[in-house]
């Protein structure tokens, strides 16, 4: 039996949506209304904040010059806190106030992101998470599929404080129970990410709040008083942390919604299965936008599933970040070489 070719295959290919026209026309109501311009930042469930995003909200920005108030609407699930300091860092020097828009989820690195902002607008659905640290290790544990689970250093310690409370052998060490699990070093780089993630709210609260000691308060409560790390904080929960937060308008929040079900569109999954081990994944992971230029990453890359091993590995990799236009009339399409 002949095997399809390479165009052929790539016909097959599920291709995911570009709704430029359409998010562009929201994106120009909103910054009607608000009286600022808008910014938007857009994560699919598989999608993080990292910090090529600096790099590709560089290029938006760019585009769009320095501004008085910005106003950047957020939908992320997380990811990286250190580029989450870079992202706040590199905006402001493109404005002079700063308004974070959340109608939905904002959570981890994207609460993060929040903090440096003058003031955070949430709508009825929208909530912040706490940000205590869990991080992936290379010596981290191995789940059923073969794949490196993160650990954070609220649960290995909520480990150490029930093994106390039941009155175990005091003769022996938790730890020794626990290093046949955790790698010790696993536990050591936990610890000091949860230092890194103190340090990081403390310098994004900076930039709005001057009272060293509000700082540390906010930062403090952020990184240990929740008991998971999703535990969804709510708008009057926000204010008594000590947050500056306002109530979204009902018409705002409306088109960002519209806004989010478009980008939610155009980073739906779209994997192709050729067979039981050979697929193509073809998808959206992150997005920027703003008047006149949309910048997403796009997932491109074949994947082969090694049965040995129990576990997908990718070949052929031709993911990249991509820039949509608008230059007159027309729309220009580029390929943004990040690495």
């Amino acid at each position: 039996m002949a095997t399809p070719t390479k165009q052929a295959k790539q016909n097959k290919e599920k291709q995911p949506p570009i709704l430029f026209e359409k998010t562009q026309a929201i994106i120009a109501q909103i910054n009607k209304k608000l009286g600022g311009t808008l910014v938007t930042y857009f994560n699919n469930p598989r999608g993080s904040v990292c910090h090529d995003d600096v790099l590709a909200l560089f290029e938006l920005l760019e585009k769009i010059g320095p501004q008085k108030k910005i106003y950047l609407f957020i939908k992320s699930s997380g990811g990286n806190g250190q580029a989450s300091l870079r992202l706040v860092n590199l905006i402001r020097q493109y404005c002079e106030h700063l308004v974070a828009v959340a109608p939905l989820e904002c959570a981890s690195a994207a609460t993060m992101i929040t903090l440096g902002a003058n003031e955070i607008y949430m709508g009825p659905m929208a909530y912040l998470t706490s940000v205590d640290t869990s991080l992936t290790h290379a010596l981290s544990p191995i789940d059923r599929d073969n794949d490196r689970v993160s650990v954070s250093l609220d649960e290995l310690n909520r480990v150490v404080r029930l093994w106390q409370a039941q009155g175990s052998d005091k003769s022996e060490n938790p730890y020794q129970q626990l290093f046949q699990h955790v790698h010790p070093l696993v536990i050591g780089a936990v610890d000091r990410a949860e230092s890194l993630s103190i340090m990081l709210c403390k310098e994004l609260l900076a930039y709005h709040i001057k009272d060293e000691g509000v700082a540390e308060k906010i930062a403090a409560t952020l990184n240990s008083k929740y008991p998971s790390h999703g535990y969804p904080i709510l708008f009057e929960e926000a204010r008594r942390i000590g947050l500056k937060v306002d109530r979204l308008a009902p018409e705002i929040n409306t088109l960002l919604l519209e806004l989010n079900e478009l980008y939610s569109e155009m980073g739906q999954r779209a994997t192709t299965d050729f067979d039981d081990t050979h697929a193509h994944s073809n998808e959206i992971l992150n997005i920027w936008e703003s008047a006149g230029v949309l910048v997403h990453y796009q997932q491109d890359k074949d994947w082969f599933y090694r049965t040995e091993e129990r576990r997908w590995i990718s070949l052929n990799d031709n993911s990249s970040w991509r820039r949509m236009e608008k230059v007159g009339s027309k729309i220009k399409k580029s390929i943004l070489h990040i690495a």
